[in-house]
């Protein structure tokens, strides 16, 4: 792997206590490039602007995915990612829809250890803190044919950050626009998913709402998952969840608390959850929680949902609450204070 360090770092000059989400990055990048048909040897180099043409294929046709990751910092100054692997076996599961070219996986993992070893200093410890890794892949090659590339560029980025969403959220169950179809790529982490869905969320946003939980694009009537997010629904004491499928992320967080929830004894239901039964949930004071779930949000409590123009308010004041329960759960395994009996920890 080559390797050329910036002269000198950046992160005095960042304050730490007052980050924007996404928008501060580290001293370096890891990058390779896909070229006359395999992956070529990876760099990291400092982070910086990079000369692309306006032909490239990226502009043009989309093919573009990424995946979200974290990296964790105990009280002792060690460092840690949670379940790599799997976001290592994502990024590939959506490449292959968009016909992209698998990337190796000791490129992935030996790249990412390099880079957050070179970087570590901005991986911060504390309750909250995190360093977000956004590793993506985009088409690169010169031409406007409609037609997959045939070169690629694989980079890894890194941010420093902290709560993406300060408190709770109010949502609103999508009843006109969609985000995603049967045999489509919703599954996948691809750019064009989240492009497609900031016209409606910022109509929503208009409209008071932080997010939309999407719904399944043929009747409405069923719930999947949010912009950012997947979707936990607690009805007196069982935790409901939609299945993965064409349209749902399978979210590394999501099965994180899953697994979480049953091992805490907690009945857990992963299947269709219909817009007629939340709402009836709640009207009838059965609906205690809603959350969202994902790298970036870790878990967000829903304060209400609307559906129909009517606003319907969740309880405030709910014991044992299971968002609380469960991220606390997971960020005691991710900040190295509790024994992570799954293997999900690994140690940078």
């Amino acid at each position: 792997m080559k390797i050329t360090q910036r002269p000198t770092s950046k992160i005095n000059d960042v304050d730490f206590n007052n980050l924007v989400f996404g928008s501060t990055f580290t001293d370096h990048m890891f990058q390779c490039d896909f070229v006359d048909g395999k992956w070529k040897e990876p760099e990291i180099v400092p982070y910086g602007p990079m000369q692309i043409e306006p032909s490239a294929k990226v502009f043009h046709y989309g093919q573009a995915v990424f995946e979200g990751m974290k990296a964790f910092k105990d009280d002792d100054g060690n460092a840690f990612l949670f379940r790599p692997e799997d976001n290592w076996a994502r990024i590939n599961k959506s490449s292959a829809r968009l016909a992209i070219p698998e990337f190796p996986k000791e490129y992935f993992m030996d790249g990412m250890r390099k880079l957050l070893t070179m970087d570590n200093d901005w991986i911060k410890s504390g309750d909250g803190n995190s360093l977000y890794i956004r590793p993506f892949v985009i088409a690169t090659q010169n031409g406007v044919s409609a037609s997959p590339s045939n070169a690629y560029r694989f980079m890894i980025i890194c941010a420093p950050a902290q709560a993406y969403y300060s408190g709770k959220v109010k949502v609103v169950f999508a009843q006109k626009f969609s985000r995603a179809a049967d045999g489509g790529v919703g599954f996948a982490k691809a750019a064009g998913n989240y492009a497609a869905q900031f016209y409606p969320t910022n109509l929503a946003k208009a409209d008071g709402y932080d997010q939309i939980v999407w719904t399944d694009a043929n009747t409405h009537e069923y719930l999947e998952e949010a912009g950012t997010m997947n979707m936990f629904f607690r009805v007196g004491d069982t935790l409901l969840t939609a299945p993965t499928n064409d349209r749902i992320l399978d979210g590394i967080t999501r099965k994180s608390i899953i697994k979480l929830a049953q091992e805490a004894g907690v009945t857990v239901e992963v299947r269709p959850v219909s817009v007629a039964e939340i709402k009836e949930a709640a009207q009838k004071g059965k609906l205690l929680e809603m959350f969202g779930a994902g790298t970036a949000a870790v878990v967000v409590p829903v304060e209400s949902f609307a559906h129909d123009g009517v606003d319907h308010k969740l309880p405030s004041d709910v014991s044992d609450s299971y968002a609380q329960r469960f991220k606390k759960a997971l960020n005691d395994i991710q900040y190295n204070r509790a024994a992570d009996h799954h293997g999900w920890r690994v140690k940078i």
